[in-house]
């Protein structure tokens, strides 16, 4: 019965799925559920009017599978356990008759069970929302209370969404997520008596604005973004991750397309590499945890904006335990012998560190 799963990732998925949980008034959902099969560790909740279920490949189960739910009052203090582990510290989830059992290489968390929270059918609901049929009315659609749309922002960076019908639940898709929302009735969302439930009532109720207008495409019809000054570092990952391939495609082009000095050599050389290690780094990132990558890429866009990176730098080694002051005193003197000698290769081999940074 035992599966294990990196800290990490246990994390994440409760993320993905916390803010979904039914409040105390409805005790059967007051919790998230923990659920295991072959391959894979999930994570559902719901309250009613929306649910959520993210998943993990696993590192192994060790048994049966099981399905039980976490209460809600016991989830501040797995997050923070779990968040004080290192990410990629393994966890150990097992399960008894009463309680859930979470073990770290140094550390054991014990949560009691309570049998009055049950776990509902979660995969015939969103099985259901999947095969749902769209009328032959397409100009019928569904209201939206945005309050419960928001907590779907923990899902993934992007979601795709299927609407079928008025009072049918939409599907909500990201990676590794399934989820669902039901709409809401127009006369309880404040819109008054159905007055916009279909897309003609709509164009009826904003005829006057927009009967002059010749339809355009979005793209086409919004300005594009200007190009940002060249001193200014994106902040978007997809550019950031184009702009890092790029640069590893240009230094390896300009390395073996002409002839430069060994020293430029050595400077493309080191630019394509570096270009190209950071690429491999956030695409695991991304794929790891989209979110962090976002926060990730927006600071470091921030500290380079700064141009104090080389401070930043030193005070990351300090923290790391390396010394930066013994690193900057073998380069100095690396330049020194350098520089003496003025008429053959210098010996003397730049010091790894310094190359390797």
């Amino acid at each position: 019965m035992p599966v294990t799963i990196n800290a990490h990732q246990l994390g994440r998925l409760i993320d993905r799925t916390i803010g979904h949980v039914a409040d105390e008034y409805t005790e059967p959902l007051h919790g998230i559920c923990l659920e295991t099969d072959a391959t894979h560790l999930y994570t559902v909740a719901s309250d009613r009017y929306t649910i959520a279920a993210a998943r993990y490949r696993h590192h192994g189960l060790d048994g049966e599978p099981f399905a039980r739910t976490l209460p809600a009052g016991s989830l501040s203090s797995l997050r923070e356990w779990i968040t004080a582990l290192p990410g990629t510290d393994p966890v150990t989830v097992n399960v008894t008759e009463d309680r859930f059992h979470f073990t770290a290489p140094h550390s054991t968390l014990s949560i009691a069970i309570s049998l009055s929270l049950t776990v509902f059918n979660w995969r015939g609901v969103l099985r259901g929302a999947m095969e749902q049929t769209s009328p032959t009315d397409d100009a019928v659609f569904p209201v939206l209370d945005t309050r419960l749309l928001a907590r779907f922002a923990a899902a993934d960076g992007m979601i795709r969404l299927r609407v079928t019908a008025d009072r049918q639940a939409v599907l909500i898709v990201g990676e590794d997520f399934l989820g669902a929302q039901m709409p809401a009735r127009a006369r309880r969302a404040g819109i008054g008596t159905d007055d916009l439930a279909t897309l003609d009532q709509v164009y009826t109720t904003w005829h006057h604005t927009l009967a002059d207008a010749e339809p355009i495409a979005m793209p086409d019809g919004i300005p594009a973004q200007t190009d940002r000054p060249r001193y200014e570092v994106t902040r978007d990952i997809a550019e950031t991750a184009g702009d890092l391939l790029k640069q590893t495609l240009r230094s390896t082009h300009d390395m073996f397309s002409t002839d430069m000095p060994s020293e430029a050599l050595a400077a493309y050389a080191t630019a394509g590499v570096t270009a190209w290690t950071a690429y491999r780094y956030l695409d695991a990132l991304h794929t790891a945890d989209p979110k962090l990558a976002a926060t990730v890429v927006a600071e470091t866009a921030d500290q380079l904006d700064s141009g104090e990176i080389g401070e930043f730098a030193w005070d990351a080694a300090q923290q790391a335990g390396h010394d930066p002051k013994t690193w900057s005193e073998e380069y100095e003197a690396w330049l020194e012998a350098r520089a003496k000698n003025t008429t053959t290769q210098p010996s003397t081999k730049e010091p790894s560190t310094i190359t390797s940074a």
